[in-house]
């Protein structure tokens, strides 16, 4: 059934690559469903050939054995060796290009993004260690035209095995518990990629999707200095955030400046910059907000957010708290 607001009927087009790792993989892609599809229609060809030149003639007896054809040594050394020859071209090939992308350093004089993203079940955990800022769900690059502004990635686990993937950037790569991979990306155009945990880790693994905002190099800065704040004191709502600081909201989640400085879930200092809730399954609207906040287990059931069970007043004040988190 269809998630009000969900995103995962969104499609990020494998074969529309934006980032250098994704051109180089999108070529394997390309030469491996060619090997295949080559294969494929001889296969089947001599499938349908068989069936056209063995089949029964009508004056031949139905139930007669039809003539016997022994096999022929050519052809049998010819189907063991050409599979073996195709498996370690393709072995060769994906080396290559696995060890250009894992061997990948910031070129001399650039001036490169790091960011460490923690996969949680099931919501994505984002650092930016040089920058001071710590987000969920929703990651913002510099667009890199020319390689000087390429973003690498540390991935650790928190719990269980997951995998990060987004098709148009890079391949999957594993996020495992107790260990470090990494991974880059530089994308060339503007614009929202749509990732997605490729490995499963649980009922809600289908909703753990990310995104990645590629912005201009003047629009991420600005990004940058903004998530970097402190959460804005609003004298308008004081009454609204007491409400929230006197619930057990604070021991789960952060808001810098704040009292609540929990790390169990996401980071709500700038949680209205995002566009999604849940890791995507909501659009970030005031409605959803509210909805997610009044139980979060009807759209995302299993997940590490309980229901609150708040009447509809404290309902309110909370999510008008919420609300001015930019």
């Amino acid at each position: 059934m269809a998630v009000p607001g969900s995103h995962a009927n969104r499609i990020a087009d494998t074969f529309n690559p934006v980032a250098t790792p994704a051109h180089m993989e999108k070529g394997i892609a390309i030469l491996t469903i060619a090997i295949c599809g080559v294969i494929f229609v001889i296969v089947a060809g001599l499938i349908v050939y068989a069936f056209v030149h063995y089949r029964v003639k009508r004056d031949e007896r139905e139930f007669e054995e039809p003539p016997q054809i022994y096999g022929s040594n050519q052809i049998e050394l010819a189907w063991t060796v050409i599979p073996i020859l195709i498996v370690f071209v393709l072995i060769g090939v994906s080396a290559r290009v696995i060890r250009a992308i894992q061997a990948h350093q910031p070129a001399p004089h650039s001036d490169p993004v790091y960011a460490t993203v923690v996969g949680h079940q099931w919501w994505w955990e984002v650092h930016y260690p040089n920058l001071g800022i710590t987000t969920a769900n929703e990651i913002h690059v510099p667009v890199s035209h020319d390689g000087r502004h390429a973003t690498f990635f540390t991935l650790e686990s928190a719990d269980v095995d997951h995998s990060f993937w987004v098709p148009q950037l890079s391949g999957k790569t594993d996020v495992i518990p107790n260990r470090n991979n990494f991974v880059w990306m530089d994308p060339s155009k503007a614009g929202v990629y749509i990732g997605q945990c490729a490995e499963y880790c649980g009922t809600q693994h289908a909703h753990m999707g990310l995104r990645v905002v590629a912005q201009p190099l003047p629009e991420f800065r600005k990004w940058a200095a903004a998530e970097a704040k402190p959460a804005v004191e609003d004298p308008s709502v004081a009454k609204d955030k007491a409400v929230f600081d006197s619930l057990a909201c604070i021991n789960c989640h952060t808001v810098r400046g704040t009292i609540a400085q929990g790390t169990f879930g996401p980071d709500l200092t700038h949680l209205m910059s995002r566009q999604t809730l849940g890791a995507g399954v909501l659009s970030n609207t005031p409605q959803h907000l509210r909805d997610w906040v009044n139980d979060p287990q009807k759209y995302k059931v299993g997940c590490k957010m309980p229901d609150m069970h708040l009447d509809d007043q404290q309902l309110t004040e909370v999510v008008a708290y919420l609300e001015t988190l930019k």
